[in-house]
């Protein structure tokens, strides 16, 4: 019951009539529809809501679930479609070490001669060559395999 003290979720009755559309009509994701019932049994705008783990209960969720979803209710600023849809992720969470100057170099090694004593170039052969370069970063063979293959690069 505290998070329904901290972080009291009050909805419009456009934003429970939409939400109410949300959970019975349409094809949606399931954890969109179980997001917007949290919404719709947390909202105190009609009346005191029930304690939350009455709530947990009937929902078949865990009390942590209404917290959260409240929380991201009070983050968003009342914006239930905010609150009820997926997180859109701004930018992959490690970087890419392929830049384009990598790539560049990388093709321009695979499409030279091979080493001496090979009569061509393997993934794994151009992986240890790599890994001598010092300002090309190390990569994994199967990462130098789909940088070749997305530049159409066949190694003969």
């Amino acid at each position: 019951m505290g998070s329904q003290k901290k972080r009291p979720v009050r909805l419009t009755a456009q934003d429970r009539e939409e939400l109410v559309r949300v959970t019975t009509t349409g094809v949606r994701g399931a954890s969109m529809i179980m997001r917007a019932r949290v919404l719709l049994a947390l909202d105190t705008s009609a009346g005191e809501a029930d304690p939350k783990e009455v709530i947990a209960a009937r929902l078949g969720v865990s009390g942590e679930t209404l917290r959260l979803v409240a929380k991201r209710f009070a983050e968003t600023g009342g914006d239930v479609h905010a609150t009820i849809a997926r997180k859109k992720r701004d930018l992959p969470p490690v970087p890419s070490p392929v830049t384009g100057e990598v790539e560049a170099r990388l093709i321009a090694m695979a499409c030279s001669q091979p080493p001496q004593g090979h009569a061509r170039w393997s993934l794994r052969l151009l992986e240890k060559h790599v890994a001598l370069v010092e300002d090309i970063p190390d990569l994994d063979h199967s990462t130098i395999g789909r940088v070749l293959k997305k530049r159409n690069c066949v190694l003969t």
